[in-house]
């Protein structure tokens, strides 16, 4: 029986060590935190829970000498050294994390250990990635030009758990998500370079219509322009991958950021009050009418849902905080962590959507449309389920033989995504691809 290697027992892990067991292979879950380990995998007889310190590399590779593939579901900044240890004891590797340099740049060594290193395969990235390059594949091959490519995606609460003016639950890490919104974008429209600064991120918005779901808005994430290479659609005169939220979200999040609400440099706040910190933040004396002053610092009304959300996040709390010093990220992400966690009870839901423009052959000028929403469940949430599967399968089909490539991947090429998307439609996640679309419909706002 072969058997693999899981770092990290957090909130992905359950369905891909499930998976695993259920397909005959052996697990070793580690985490630092030896109960969530030992809770995943339930006294299942081929499962086995180990407590470990993820510094602790002399420990690592002894579990790892162990198994036929290592599995890392820790933090990126662990990567680097994990697949060191696993050139050395030729063991293959996955993550779901982004492709970091320091990762590509060990690929002769990857190569000569004759393993592979596959990273981005969970939702986004992976699934993304998987079906879009999928389509763009067969655009090519049927002779076609991509002349527009939109890539949205967005991990949401399902309509009926929407409870609150964000609109907004935390199904994965609440860092993570505040941290993305702090990163400055990059795309390109017409063949025209777009440079958003991380300050007017959430000014840059569009809308979509959303089968099943209504209207959505969608800021832009990251670099788009890194995807011209990566998928081969250098003749594309649009690309641009984006976020997406429930509509309000965004102007909530650009409000919270004039206020510098994201700050990650110390203040001083012993003895003060959430109300009292806020005030200060707007330069006002005191806290008797803080709703009208912060109304006129950002220039809106009173009765606005921005300013609605701020007094539920609990801005304008006397509280005291009881601490000396915090930055004002930390403050934040606190603040809204203790409200927005999805409940045991809720259902989160991914959301995805691509858009293409292309030539066809003949001339003609068309459009495809494809979408995926996919709902968490008693048992996983939705983000678990479609990060976790995916890297589930492609641990499955290295194992099995099925993906036989030796070196530094992400899944944007056939022998990868084929597979894996093959297996996880017969789990029912599956993008809903419409061939007969008069135009891709992303409304600028």
């Amino acid at each position: 029986m072969q058997e693999v290697l899981i770092l990290g027992a957090g909130m992905v892990a359950s369905p891909m060590v499930k998976y695993l067991l259920d397909h005959s292979f052996a697990i070793t879950l580690a985490d630092v935190d030896i109960s969530k380990a030992i809770k995943i995998i339930d006294n299942h007889p081929n499962g086995k829970a180990k407590q470990i310190d993820a510094n602790d590399e002399e420990s690592i590779e002894k579990l790892a000498s162990k198994v036929d593939l290592v599995v890392s579901l820790l933090p990126f900044a662990y990567h680097p050294k994990i697949l060191k240890i696993c050139i050395k004891l030729k063991k293959n590797m996955v993550t779901t994390s982004y492709l970091k340099p320091i990762m590509k740049e060990m690929e002769a060594q990857v190569k000569e250990a004759g393993i592979i290193m596959l990273n981005e395969v969970g939702v986004d990235p992976g699934i993304d990635h998987m079906s879009a390059m999928r389509l763009i594949d067969k655009i090519h091959d049927d002779g076609g030009e991509i002349i527009d490519f939109y890539s949205f995606c967005g991990a949401l609460p399902a309509p009926e758990a929407i409870n609150n003016p964000f609109k907004y639950r935390f199904s994965w890490s609440p860092r993570g998500v505040l941290l993305a919104g702090k990163n400055p974008a990059t795309y390109k429209v017409e063949n025209k370079i777009i440079e958003v600064s991380a300050k007017k991120l959430f000014q840059d918005l569009r809308i979509i219509d959303f089968k099943g779901v209504g209207s959505l808005e969608v800021y832009p994430n990251r670099n788009s322009l890194e995807y011209i290479d990566l998928y081969g659609v250098s003749e594309a005169t649009t690309v641009m991958r984006g976020t997406i939220r429930y509509p309000g979200w965004s102007a909530i999040i650009d409000s919270m950021k004039k206020l510098d609400l994201f700050s990650e440099e110390i203040v001083e706040i012993a003895g003060k009050t959430y109300a009292d910190l806020l005030a200060e933040q707007m330069g006002v004396k005191n806290t008797d009418k803080l709703k009208l002053d912060l109304a006129a610092y950002l220039g809106i009304d009173v009765t606005s849902n921005v300013i609605v959300a701020i007094d539920y996040a609990g801005y304008f709390s006397n509280q005291p905080i009881n601490k000396n010093t915090n930055s004002w990220f930390d403050i934040s992400a606190d603040l809204m962590i203790s409200k927005m966690i999805l409940n045991k009870s809720e259902k989160d839901m991914i959301v995805m959507m691509h858009c293409f423009k292309y030539k066809a052959s003949d001339g003609d000028i068309r459009f495809i449309k494809a979408t995926l929403k996919e709902f968490g469940d008693d048992k996983n949430t939705a983000v678990a389920r479609t990060v976790a599967l995916p890297a589930a399968i492609s641990v499955r089909m290295i194992l099995e033989g099925k993906i036989k490539l030796k070196g530094v991947f992400i899944p944007n090429i056939p022998e990868i995504y084929n597979p894996v998307l093959d297996e996880l439609e017969t789990m029912g996640i599956r993008m809903h691809e419409e061939f007969d679309c008069k135009e891709h419909s992303i409304r600028t706002i």
